[in-house]
């Protein structure tokens, strides 16, 4: 094992979103004194959302940061120990875990939550890599004071790319929703709400998508679409601002040499083991984005990082208890 190590904790939790901050209350309550690491992204992409409508219980406005921040309260509350900061190395062909982070300060673990969440995707684009920042963007919560009155696009069919279209359109004169499909993905109260801004300021374009990002020193001036029914035609759009909604990765670049994945996701045992948010690695165990391509939704991140942490707490017990 390496020395020099910072400090050694029974349980440690990666990630601050829905998965983890709720791992943080469930594995506090159990006296489990969990050492919770924020990462670079407090409150994880919950923080981009403007509204949400399907938190059980809170049927008035609420936005993602309100709650995140509700939860990060309640974690501090139950005095976990939170630290902001990044885990960059991780080694679990040792006992106990070791964790290296951006401090390079070494840390050491008898069990392990991972909730780190996901990152969105980019097109591919070379210009989009080159306007990142200056009129590319991917939240449009944070980026979105900077187009008022002006003309946005959003790519995407999902609830995401939607939510930033009604966001936007409050706030910008004309958002173009552009999306490669003739259907969206995204919830039915969701394309409710957005049918009924259809035709006012916000302007669809189904079945397109964009091929080219235009710019000057300013930033984005326009971009070039494609509608795959006539391929030959290039669409010209003048824009000051795209926001790109297309879906995630999950950030599991630290862990591919580690433990079991499939498509960068964290394979878990569940229905093979007693422990249904186990990884590969007993004791190790994965909650949130990292291990669901399927549902992304706040509450089912939510549940299984309570998931994980009852898991947890039965592995620590089993081992403190031989």
């Amino acid at each position: 094992m390496e020395n020099n190590i910072t400090s050694h904790h029974k349980l440690i939790i990666l990630g601050s979103g829905p998965a983890g901050y709720t791992a943080a209350i469930y594995a506090s309550r159990a006296n489990l004194q969990p050492l919770l690491f924020t990462g670079t992204n407090p409150g994880g992409q919950l923080v981009n959302t403007h509204q949400i409508e399907n938190w059980p219980g809170d049927f008035k406005k609420l936005t993602g940061l309100e709650l995140m921040n509700r939860m990060h309260d309640h974690a501090k509350l139950l005095n976990t120990n939170i630290l902001f900061n990044e885990i960059k190395r991780v080694n679990f062909k040792q006992l106990p875990f070791l964790l290296v982070s951006d401090t390079n300060e070494k840390f050491t673990c008898d069990s392990l939550i991972i909730a780190t969440g996901s990152s969105p995707k980019y097109l591919g684009l070379s210009t989009e890599t080159k306007f990142l920042g200056h009129g590319v963007s991917t939240c449009a919560v944070c980026d979105g004071f900077f187009y008022k009155n002006k003309i946005v696009a959003v790519v995407g069919g999902g609830n995401t790319a939607v939510e930033e279209a009604l966001y936007l359109s409050n706030i910008a004169r004309t958002v173009h929703l552009i999306h490669r499909r003739n259907i969206f993905k995204a919830e039915k109260r969701l394309i409710e709400h957005l049918l009924k801004k259809v035709g006012k300021n916000i302007i669809l374009h189904k079945q397109c998508t964009v091929n080219k990002i235009l710019g000057d020193k300013s930033g984005v001036t326009g971009i070039n679409i494609i509608n795959k029914n006539f391929p030959k035609q290039n669409i010209m759009i003048n824009i000051s601002g795209i926001f790109i909604a297309i879906g995630n990765i999950p950030n599991t670049n630290i862990f591919h040499d580690q433990l079991l994945m499939s498509k960068n996701y964290i394979v878990i045992q569940s229905g093979i083991h007693e422990n249904s948010t186990q990884t590969n690695i007993p004791g190790i165990f994965a909650a949130g984005d990292v291990v669901d391509h399927v549902y992304r939704q706040a509450i089912t991140s939510s549940a299984s990082g309570c998931m994980a942490a009852l898991d947890a707490e039965k592995f620590l017990d089993k081992k403190y208890s031989l």
